[in-house]
């Protein structure tokens, strides 16, 4: 664990001793960064003027790793700019001076209107002695823009009083950053999958210089800003009476041995439309560095109800009674889509009449679902039960005649035991007209992220796997409502740093549509 985040003592002895270990852990990190900042330069010039794949490759993964220590240390500066009382770390100084705005860049002036009288002593005879200009760079999509904010300075004729107003608040504290280019930045990186130094090759095109380093930064400060608001969306997913969860391998890099290990992403979906609720879907992301059951136990531990899963073993505690009260956190409801592929394989290999006839069996229930949809709880389960429920027991007693006629040691024979096994929970969604047949909107939440790794390949450390869980959360949960997440982001980023806390369902995308919209009509 990391001293950043670690109780602090209150002896001061051993108060003094913790800030001598964080100091040491901050000065061997820089070094680290700098050691690894070096060593790009180095290939950078190696590559220069000579095509390599293989340094081009080793420069992509210098940029990720460096990419991935910015961010996070851009996370923990701005957590610890917000705690009250807090000491700021000691940062290197770097190197360079910050580069003006390009001046070929479309300029926007917005002026704030000063008070009409003085603060101080209330006088309306005030006098403009200056402005104070500051540019911020915006993005608008397809170009950037330079929007000045120019806030007029006042001086009281009477008691001489200045007066100017407020400086509107900005994402990054003291950053230029608007929250329209914030949003494009965090939507390219997660939601299109373009890595920060593709992204920062691609602004240069447009004649505006955005280091990799610095979209690190923003990335890192941004996580921290919107981490409440992927809280809410998860306490809010895992309250639904029936969710599905899944979860997906994730390459992580390994420090210090140049390969990658296996971390996880995990998600938990609340999509009740299938049934006609009201309530808005939403998708919610946790990292972890393994799949130990562990992990999704504590993901899972608020929710209460049903739970359409895979047969993963480390769901089973979910499954088991409270010893007090004898009933059990959760309700197993298998997949029908898992056990049809396991036939489905078994038929593209032997092409098996058996695996053949099964099949168009399990196909005769999904069609039922499928003229059910969208329709009442109540109406589902009155079909089901008149049509579906005979359905499964006659395919049931064909399953248990094949294995009588087939090797047990065969796939088939495999296959068909996985549905057996799990008869009961495949069976489920009979019982209540809330459940799928399917735990397809889990898989669909995770598609995306595993098309994403065809472009940025792996993660660069654990923290990046929480910092990309927290804007996979916004960015998937924006579109299951059809919201532009780009839009969103955009607006959300604006307000959410003077937001009040105990506020924060304000802010979650289906609040913020409705509000868009009725925003529209009163207009």
């Amino acid at each position: 664990m990391s001293l950043a985040t670690a109780t602090l003592p209150t002896d001061p002895e051993e108060l003094r001793a913790f800030a001598q270990a964080l100091q040491s852990e901050l000065y061997a990190k820089t070094l680290h960064l700098e050691k690894l900042r070096a060593q790009l330069a180095r290939l950078k010039r190696a590559n220069f003027g000579q095509s390599s794949e293989k340094i081009e490759r080793q420069i992509d993964l210098l940029e990720l790793i460096i990419g991935e220590a910015e961010e996070g240390e851009a996370e923990s500066e701005a957590r610890t700019a917000s705690t009250p009382g807090a000491a700021a770390p000691a940062k290197p100084a770097r190197t360079g001076n910050r580069q003006p705005l390009p001046d070929h860049l479309p300029r926007e002036i917005v002026t704030h209107a000063g008070p009409c009288a003085c603060p101080a002593c209330g006088s309306e005879r005030l006098r403009k002695i200056g402005d104070d200009a500051r540019e911020v760079l915006e993005y608008v999509p397809s170009h950037f823009k330079v929007v000045m904010h120019v806030r007029p300075k006042l001086s009281c004729r009477d008691c001489e009083t200045i007066t100017q107003p407020a400086m509107p608040s900005l994402p990054i504290e003291r950053g230029r950053p608007g929250a329209t280019l914030l949003a494009h930045v965090a939507v390219a990186k997660y939601g299109d999958h373009l890595p920060l130094n593709r992204q920062s090759g691609i602004y240069a095109r447009e004649g505006v210089e955005l280091d990799r380093s610095t979209l690190a930064d923003w990335i890192g400060r941004l996580a921290w800003l919107l981490r409440p608001l992927s809280e809410a969306i998860g306490d809010y997913a895992r309250a639904g009476p029936a969710v599905h969860a899944d979860d997906t391998p994730i390459p992580v890099l390994e420090p210090g041995r140049g390969s990658t290990r296996t971390g996880r992403l995990w998600v938990v979906v609340r999509d009740e439309r299938a049934w006609g609720s009201a309530a808005p879907p939403a998708a919610y992301y946790q990292y972890s560095p393994d799949r130990k059951g562990v992990h999704a136990q504590a993901l899972l531990k608020p929710c209460r109800g049903f739970l359409h899963a895979d047969a993963y073993g480390g769901f089973d505690k979910l499954y088991a009674p409270d010893p007090i009260t004898g009933q059990a956190p959760l309700i197993e409801v298998a997949c029908w889509a898992h056990a049809r592929r396991e036939l489905f394989d078994e038929l593209a290999r032997t092409k098996s009449p058996l695996a053949r006839e099964a099949l168009e069996r399990i196909g005769e229930i999904f069609a039922i679902e499928r003229e059910i949809n969208g329709q009442s709880a109540e109406q589902r389960l009155a079909v089901r039960q008149a049509r579906s429920v005979p359905l499964l027991a006659a395919l049931k007693d064909f399953l248990e005649t094949c294995l009588t006629r087939i090797s047990r040691k065969g796939d088939l024979a495999k296959a068909i035991r996985y549905s057996l096994t799990l008869w009961t929970a495949l069976s489920r969604f009979t019982e209540d007209g809330r459940l799928e047949m399917t735990n397809n909107a889990a898989e669909r939440a995770i598609r995306p992220l595993t098309l994403g790794r065809r472009n940025w390949t792996f993660l660069g450390s654990d923290t990046g796997g929480d910092r990309a869980a927290v804007f996979y959360t916004l960015i998937q949960t924006c579109k299951l409502n059809g919201i532009n997440p780009e839009a969103y982001l955009a607006d959300v980023i604006g307000r959410i740093g003077e937001h009040p806390a105990k506020r924060i369902d304000e802010l979650l995308p289906w609040t913020w549509q409705a509000q868009l919209a009725e925003d529209q009509v009163a207009a």
